[in-house]
């Protein structure tokens, strides 16, 4: 008998230790995809993120929604990202020109401008010939960003020259100059125009046909998360990436 405590007091302490124990659970790995993108796709890029991240568990995609121009200034200058999506071939062409792409960009949607007034349109404007009227405020974007250069190409192809007030560094700061009532009028992409119909109105123009914008994506190199990147770009060219930039106001490539 004597014998026998020693053992069952053994057994008596390995079945506490094993009791003790905790289940062991699977961790899923956290990442960040950083996306590089125009201004101008802040709200459908906005939306196809949150999908991603909800078929990819663990992933947070993280957006720099800029100029296009100034985007990629960044990746020249070293800025870490995985994807770089530019509103105009020019900006796409300078950053494979600087050695920050990692393969061949791919054209996903188009753009053309707008015009963006007051909600009732105030001044009564009904196209591209109306701002140069005197007594308007009118604001554009800078040269060097997509939406700029292409306001500059409709004002040459139409003979219509501007004298803007201010020349913002993306499209959403004309936007918001609209519609806060600092300017009469602004030209923008239909897709802003679109995605602020409750606070500002939108006058459609014959001249943007000659300015139409194509929008590339590409992965950047040395990207930290170059698999996911892959993975979001063919998103975006998916059906179902086309369908909700069409949803948004973007043509098709």
């Amino acid at each position: 008998m004597r014998r026998l405590v020693p053992a069952l007091l053994a057994l008596a302490l390995a079945a506490t230790a094993c009791g003790s124990e905790r289940p062991v659970t699977a961790t899923i790995e956290s990442r960040t995809l950083t996306v590089f993108a125009a201004a101008s796709l802040t709200e459908s890029f906005g939306t196809l993120g949150k999908r991603f991240e909800e078929r990819n568990s663990g992933v947070t995609v993280k957006f720099s929604f800029e100029g296009s121009s100034a985007l990629v200034q960044k990746l020249t200058q070293g800025a870490k990202a995985d994807i770089f999506a530019s509103a105009d071939q020019a900006n796409m062409d300078k950053a494979a020109k600087g050695e920050v792409l990692d393969g061949q960009p791919s054209v996903f949607a188009t753009n053309r401008l707008a015009i963006v007034v007051g909600k009732g349109n105030p001044k009564g404007i009904k196209g591209l010939a109306d701002l140069a009227k005197d007594g308007l405020t009118v604001v554009v974007c800078a040269p060097q960003v997509p939406c700029g250069a292409a306001a500059k190409k409709v004002q040459q192809t139409s003979g219509v020259t501007l004298k803007p007030a201010s020349e913002e560094q993306d499209v959403k700061s004309v936007l918001a100059k609209v519609r806060s009532g600092d300017a009469d009028a602004g030209l923008v992409y239909v897709t802003d125009a679109t995605s602020a119909a409750k606070q500002v109105d939108k006058v459609d123009f014959p001249e943007s046909a000659g300015a139409v914008n194509s929008y590339p994506i590409a992965v950047v190199k040395d990207a930290p998360q170059a698999d996911l990147a892959r993975r979001f770009r063919e998103f975006v060219l998916s059906a179902e990436g086309k369908q909700e930039l069409a949803k948004a106001g973007f043509g098709a490539p």
